[in-house]
């Protein structure tokens, strides 16, 4: 089982993805540089976090 999102970081992940889908891709590393550019996310730790979900919303489409 995995760790449960909060409502902050699936909010993020959704407005991003909906905004700049096509800039996403299955690439956890190139999705965390398009999270620093494309959003205003002081910490590296949520960052990340937010780059780890759209990774996973990303290859869950996929299938």
């Amino acid at each position: 089982m995995g760790r449960i999102k909060t409502r902050l970081i699936k909010a993020i992940t959704h407005q991003l993805l909906e905004e700049h889908r096509d800039s996403f891709s299955t690439d956890y590393e190139e999705n965390k540089l398009k999270v620093a550019e494309l959003t205003d996310v002081k910490s590296k730790k949520l960052r990340n976090i937010i780059a780890g979900y759209t990774t996973r919303m990303i290859k869950a489409e996929a299938k």
